[in-house]
């Protein structure tokens, strides 16, 4: 069982390894693992998701695409919410909220202002619904990284936006 083991841990170092180095050649995965939380399999993932950019009006069409927005049930006047769809690709909104963890839980001075963010979402919805709007918001983060071809720059998120959903 052991060298079972060991020899798995051998070939996903190596598909590790090879993903790491096929990254380097896509400059727009490169680009997106400048983002907080983001690293080379969340960033391919979300390169080979999205596949064309350009077909998403917006980030939020985006965030729906990949059933990161809140389930609605409306009529006439009254609007009701519920969880998030849940449609679309289920590991990419997987590797996302995982992403979202991270930020939360780690002190680097990138994440900060989307920490923040998600904090003051802590208090009256909970973590849980926390980590996933941070999740949306760096969907959408990313959408525009890759729309406008520019790096993750904190300053400009602390600036446009870090307002509680």
């Amino acid at each position: 069982m052991m060298r079972v083991m060991a020899n798995l841990n051998e070939e996903i170092g190596t598909s590790n390894r090879q993903l790491a180095s096929q990254s380097k050649l896509d400059e727009r995965v490169e680009r997106l693992m400048s983002a907080p939380g983001i690293g080379v399999m969340t960033a391919t993932s979300f390169v080979a998701s999205v596949d064309r950019v350009e077909r998403f009006e917006s980030a939020h069409q985006l965030e729906s695409y990949l059933g990161l927005v809140p389930r609605e049930w409306s009529s006439a006047e009254k609007q009701q919410r519920g969880a998030i769809t849940k449609q679309g690709n289920g590991r990419m909104r997987w590797l996302l909220v995982e992403a979202a963890w991270s930020i939360l839980q780690n002190d680097d001075t990138d994440g900060a202002p989307l920490r923040t963010w998600a904090e003051r979402i802590v208090a009256p919805r909970g973590k849980r619904v926390a980590v996933v709007a941070l999740a949306r918001r760096l969907a959408g983060i990313l959408y525009a990284m890759w729309r406008d071809g520019k790096e993750y720059e904190a300053r400009l998120v602390a600036a446009n936006g870090c307002r509680a959903a």
